[in-house]
């Protein structure tokens, strides 16, 4: 092991502080850093590469900035109109969501009003008084008429202004591009830019992390910048990251020279620099930082980028070309994926706000962009690849034939190999099946239809049966239930009902009758309600059908009945099982997680009360069944 390596293995637990992160400017060789940096973001994104579908919407190219190396600003005589109308942005964005986009990206120029009577002009004919007001108007029209969700890149704002933003958009962003004073001056690539000057550019992004706007934001590397400069830039966004945990993704671009700019002859940097930067940048800023680099202004690279530590290609539009890089096209998206695999990732997509920020919704967005987000949204946080739901009339997506044989070395094999050994699966393990994708989900389901074959062989089963559910009426408000009803309630769903022993009795004869060998009996919690009524349900149905398969009462019942009745779990379950009980469901489980079961269902048992009444049944020779609830508030 060398000396360089030793060094930075002290940072496989911390980051780099100031000073440390100062000395990674030239004394270690880029190997080791790129080693580490690969090391941090396996940690902390596994074997997952996201992007953003998106469409790209140049609201206005007039800026007020001169920028000497932007093609994206334009001059008022090189125009037809100053800004893009509302029947242009929603074409744009319907397009997108005819191709399965998240995003819609608005990218502007900087306040032109404040430079060109054209702009003005535009304004007026648009009826607002400045070029953030329409902004805002023009991003809330995509969001009400589309699915999208608006991501805002719209350069320097007061608060009011992101504020304003805040209501329509799931995320804003400017790049700081660099904090060295030296590219302002005379000569410089930002002279004659004031919305570049560095403390303009970061004072903006500490505006958003006091407003709570996830924020996207990053440097240009290749601009006559030095690599301290850069690592100075890092620190500055670090800092403000660290004070308010806003920053979302870190984006390292690197300077493509354009034809008819004052910096057309100015080399770009290298492939060594830009993967040196991405590395140190996953270095300063840990292992769960999101850092991207735009894959199409490094074609052909896409192997190399993410051995350098990225975890995120951007935004990548199917619809729309870069308006900032014209010259450089999108990749198509299965060449990115191909491309990814080829580096051992799976490439899978995202909203333009990162999951975090989802789990956190109501800390980090408007109302009704926090339901936008959360219905967008999976398990994880990344975007859903369908948007199917229980219940509708549509069918459901589904897998037809059998699973493609694919090989899955890591993580996934290695649980394998304990499940066929018979050994319980950590929490861990568990989790990381549920984030299988790709290639690793057909292996995971490959794999549990294997057991299953192993277990059942060929057999699916079933149960006549019937459902018996004596009375809606319960005490209980679990958040998601559309079955319970007070006594007092009236309308015609609303009409609550109770049925007594002889009706109950009635409808199990009846299936019997029609071939059903089970009933399934449950109910809501009536106030009324006491251990003796499960035991006179069972009772009457027992001494009618001998032979009929009981399953009844869920954990919530049976410790219901037992309190009401002052007998511990077992007593009444052994007084049931007497009464001719055979099995009891394993429902009101939801997810068995307290921190959730306080979100949904906060006046039910909890994890350790359902626990008893299972182990107390199975250890009394009743079977029982466990149910999961999931598509909700879980993770």
């Amino acid at each position: 092991m060398t000396e360089n390596t030793v060094q930075l293995d002290r940072f496989l637990d911390r980051r780099p502080d100031p000073g440390e992160a100062r000395a990674l400017d030239g004394t270690i060789a880029s190997g080791p850093l790129l080693e580490l940096a690969v090391t941090l973001r396996d940690q902390g994104h596994g074997d997952l590469v996201t992007y953003s579908p998106k469409v790209f919407i140049p609201l206005t190219v007039l800026c007020r900035d001169v920028c000497h190396y932007c093609t994206f600003a334009k001059q008022p005589r090189e125009l037809g109109q100053a800004y893009l109308a509302d029947s242009q942005v929603l074409e744009i964005a319907r397009a997108g969501e005819q191709q399965g986009c998240h995003e819609a990206l608005f990218t502007l120029g900087d306040k032109p009003e404040l430079r060109y009577r054209a702009a003005r002009d535009g304004l007026d004919q648009l009826g607002f008084a400045s070029t953030a007001e329409y902004l805002v108007h023009a991003a809330g029209l995509v969001f009400d008429q589309t699915d999208l969700l608006p991501h805002i890149n719209a350069g320097i704002l007061d608060s009011d202004e992101m504020s304003a933003l805040r209501e329509v958009s799931a995320s804003q962003g400017i790049m700081l591009e660099s904090v060295s004073e030296r590219l302002t001056e005379r000569g410089g690539p930002h002279y004659g830019s004031p919305d570049k000057r560095p403390e303009v550019r970061l004072a903006n992004i500490e505006q958003a992390g006091r407003l709570k706007i996830p924020f996207t934001t990053g440097i240009l590397i290749g601009i006559g910048e030095t690599r301290l400069e850069r690592i100075e830039s890092l620190l500055a966004i670090r800092e403000l990251n660290d004070r308010y945990g806003h920053i979302q993704e870190l984006i390292i671009q690197p300077f493509r020279a354009k034809a008819d700019t004052l910096m057309a002859a100015h080399p770009p940097a290298d492939d060594d620099e830009l993967d040196w930067t991405i590395a140190v940048a996953r270095i300063l800023f840990g292992q769960h930082m999101s850092i991207q680099a735009p894959p199409n202004l490094s074609p052909g690279a896409e192997a190399r980028l993410i051995a350098a530590g990225i975890n995120d290609w951007g935004g990548v539009s199917p619809v729309t070309l870069d308006h900032v890089n014209p010259e450089a096209p999108w990749p198509h998206i299965e060449v990115l994926r191909e491309k990814t695999t080829q580096a051992g990732k799976t490439l899978v997509p995202r909203l333009p706000v990162y999951p975090r920020f989802i789990e956190e919704s109501k800390a980090w967005f408007s109302s009704r962009v926090s339901d936008r987000a959360r219905l967008r949204s999976d398990s994880t946080g990344l975007a859903r690849t369908d948007y199917w739901c229980p219940g509708e009339l549509t069918e459901p997506p589904s897998r037809i034939g059998s699973f493609p044989a694919v090989t899955v070395p890591g993580t996934i094999g290695q649980i394998r190999v304990r499940v066929e050994k018979g050994l319980d699966l950590t929490e861990a393990e568990i989790t990381r099946l549920f984030l299988s994708r790709g290639e690793e989900f057909d292996y995971v389901c490959g794999f549990a239809d294997d057991l299953r074959d192993e277990v059942n062989g060929s057999a699916v089963t079933y149960v006549v049966n019937r459902n018996i559910n004596y009375t809606n009426i319960c005490h209980y408000r679990c958040g998601f239930c559309a079955f319970s009803k007070s006594s007092t309630r009236k309308g015609l769903r609303d009409q609550p009902y109770l049925l007594d022993t002889v009706e109950i009795t009635r409808r199990a004869v009846e299936a019997w009758d029609r071939g059903a060998t089970e009933v399934c009996l449950q109910g809501g919690i009536h106030p009324d309600f006491t251990g003796e009524t499960y035991l006179s349900i069972c009772n009457a149905i027992r001494e009618a059908l001998p032979d009929m398969h009981i399953h009844a009462f869920s954990p919530l019942e049976i410790q219901q009945g037992a309190e009401t009745l002052g007998i511990g779990i077992r007593e009444l379950l052994e007084a049931l099982k007497e009464a001719g009980l055979s099995t009891l469901p394993g429902t009101a489980a939801e997810i068995l997680d307290d921190e959730i079961r306080q979100i949904i269902c906060p006046d039910k048992i909890n994890t350790a009360q359902w626990l008893e009444v299972i182990e107390t049944a199975h250890a009394l020779g009743l079977p029982t069944t466990a149910t999961i609830m999931f598509g909700h508030v879980e993770r």
